[in-house]
Order: C-alpha cells, then sequence, then structure tokens
C-alpha cells in the first residue's frame, strides 16, 4: 500500500434521527393513553429518559426502544420507522410496476391495504367553478385518489397537491380536506379507507 494511502475504516452505521423515534413516541404513547410515568415503568426505565426521547434528545438503545415497544404492545419497527409523508403523490408512469411475460399488461402497486382496513371505492366527476370542502371523516380515515380525465386540485387545507391523468395521491381523511377540477370533464377513482 503506498505511503500516501491509509486504510479505510468503515464508517459507522448511520443513526436514526432522534426526531422520527420521539414523534413515534408521542403517537403510541398518546394512542395508548399512559402518561410518561406509566410508560416508563412499565418499559423498566428512568421517566426522565422517557422524557428526553420524546424531547428528541438523549441516545437511545436498542433494548430501550425495544423495551418501549414491548410496554405499548406495538412492534419494534413502529417506533423507528420513517415517518410516512402526510400527502403522498405517485405520478402517472411511476410507482413500483410489475410487467406480465404473457401479456401486455403491466400492474403499479400504489397502495396496500393494511390488515382490517375497510375500504369504500367512488367514482367522482367534478367540474371547474367551485371547490369541495369536506369535513373530517372518522378517525384513522385515509384517503386515496387515481384521476382518470382532468385536472384537480385535492388533499388536506393547504397542502393539497395538483394531479393529471394516471396521477395518484394518498392522504389523511380525518382532516379538513378539498376537491377542486381544473379542467373541464375532470373524473377521478376515490377509496376512503377506514380502519
Amino acid at each position: 500500500m503506498p505511503e500516501s494511502e491509509t486504510p479505510s475504516t468503515p464508517a459507522p452505521p448511520p443513526r436514526l434521527p432522534l426526531d422520527w423515534i420521539a414523534a413515534s413516541l408521542r403517537r403510541e404513547r398518546t394512542r395508548a393513553g399512559l402518561s410518561l410515568s406509566e410508560l416508563a415503568k412499565r418499559a423498566g426505565i428512568a421517566k426522565s429518559t422517557l422524557s428526553q426521547l420524546e424531547a428528541a434528545s438523549g441516545n437511545p438503545s436498542m433494548e430501550t426502544i425495544w423495551a418501549l415497544a414491548v410496554a405499548l404492545g406495538v412492534p419494534f419497527s413502529a417506533l423507528v420507522e420513517p415517518p410516512a409523508p402526510a400527502v403522498q403523490v405517485i405520478r402517472a408512469g411511476q410507482g413500483p410496476a410489475v410487467h406480465s411475460e404473457q401479456s401486455s399488461y403491466t400492474a403499479t402497486l400504489l397502495a396496500a391495504s393494511p390488515p382490517g382496513a375497510r375500504r369504500d371505492i367512488y367514482r367522482v366527476g367534478l367540474e371547474p367553478g367551485s371547490v369541495r370542502d369536506s369535513e373530517p371523516h372518522i378517525p384513522g380515515t385515509v384517503e386515496h385518489i387515481v384521476v382518470g380525465a382532468g385536472r384537480v386540485k385535492a388533499g388536506p387545507r393547504g397542502d393539497q397537491a395538483v394531479l393529471g391523468p394516471g396521477d395518484y395521491m394518498a392522504y389523511r381523511g380525518d382532516v379538513p380536506h378539498t376537491y377542486e377540477a381544473l379542467a373541464p370533464g375532470t373524473e377521478f377513482v376515490l377509496i376512503m379507507q377506514h380502519v
């Protein structure tokens, strides 16, 4: 090895952003209806440690996160998984596509159904000139839109996206949201997912 070269040391694996863990802990603790003290007691960790983790500080070990997951009754991945975007858009021609070897058939997965979910499917026609305001649906509702014709601006108030033919979008339906046609003859399929 030339003198100018030094053996490379493998880089340490990247650490999970603490804000992911903090947000997940707060979400799951709130969902479970537990106080900081109660969750810390169930997990066998100090309340100050849990408080630091929920404030996105500290240095959580795998064992600490695992103990918290068990105490919350959720999989380990629920606490370390990257947060899902509030609004997901897949443009026409994008997304994970699978092609058939036997025919001219391509299937693109837009959204997998979570266990225990119920889905209602609607075909929607919308014309320009007015905005359809929708109040929040039952908690946990997610809406999926696939545009067939025209253009639509849709999504939670303040976080809408403009979609064209073939575009897909998913967003929370349990917050105020809107639909607005931007072209005549706008049509889309609306799938309401309830858990």
